[in-house]
């Protein structure tokens, strides 16, 4: 079934994903916050709706790539980690979210993410400092499960679970807020979103006449988002992460 949209609800599509997804890049998630409830409220059923946001939310990673690349501040090996980690949960996440219902998971989630605000606003100094730790055999595989747990919700669930990588990265492996949102960007953003979206693009339909005007806006504000965060400092970077996750934690609760 095609849902039809106009020129001006197409330029308004774009505006909206451009302004999501800069405070997503800038913060290390949160896309979705925005971005998603537009498509439902544009009339998309909510399996198109997620498949076709997946699908946007790759932009975000390729144009936060584009940008942090001319950084060279992630390390190769720990990249491999990260990705070999989460993306079997994404997969696994992707093939759940079809056959079950997801409401009392959202709240469930919404509680969490604004838990993860709260938390970092009560420790000042954390993710100021690059103060790396955990990497040993214990630490990995403490570090690998919470991963896989957290590729499983955003493979399965819409929002927010960006934010969850950010402070995992900051709090057990010691990055500051910049390093942790250029990962979270680049291997969640491109990574672990387009293998959802490849999973969901199977399993369910994309609305691909909807794509341009969110992709344009996905990709120019991966890029914009991303130079906000390396041009700014850590203090600034963990207060958008705080509002951001307080944010999506109550959109997630009210629906």
């Amino acid at each position: 079934m095609q849902y039809n949209m106009d020129y001006t609800s197409q330029l308004l599509l774009f505006l909206i994903s451009l302004v999501a997804n800069i405070f997503s890049a800038f913060s290390g998630g949160g896309a979705g916050l925005i971005q998603l409830p537009v498509l439902l409220f544009l009339g998309l059923p909510f399996s198109v709706a997620l498949a076709t946001h997946k699908v946007a939310s790759v932009a975000l990673g390729v144009g936060a790539t584009l940008r942090h690349l001319r950084e060279n501040t992630l390390e190769r090996r720990f990249t491999l980690f990260i990705l070999s980690a989460g993306l079997p949960g994404v997969i696994v996440g992707a093939n759940i979210i079809l056959t079950v219902p997801d409401q009392h998971a959202r709240i469930a989630l919404g509680i969490l993410i604004m838990g993860l605000g709260i938390y970092s606003s009560l420790n000042r100094e954390l993710g100021q400092h690059y103060l790396p730790h955990h990497r040993n055999f214990y630490g990995y595989c403490i570090g690998a499960l919470a991963l896989f747990f957290i590729g499983v919700l955003n493979g399965s669930l819409t929002s927010g679970t960006g934010l969850f990588v950010t402070l995992w990265l900051v709090r057990w492996f010691g990055l500051d807020y910049k390093r942790a949102v250029a990962y979270t960007l680049v291997l969640v953003g491109l990574f672990w979103n387009g293998t959802g979206a490849l999973t969901l693009g199977i399993l369910s339909t994309i609305q691909w006449d909807w794509l341009p005007a969110l992709l344009l806006g996905s990709l120019l504000g991966g890029y914009i988002g991303a130079h906000l965060s390396i041009t700014k400092g850590n203090r600034l970077i963990k207060r958008s992460f705080e509002i951001i996750t307080l944010l999506v934690g109550i959109k997630l609760i009210i629906g």
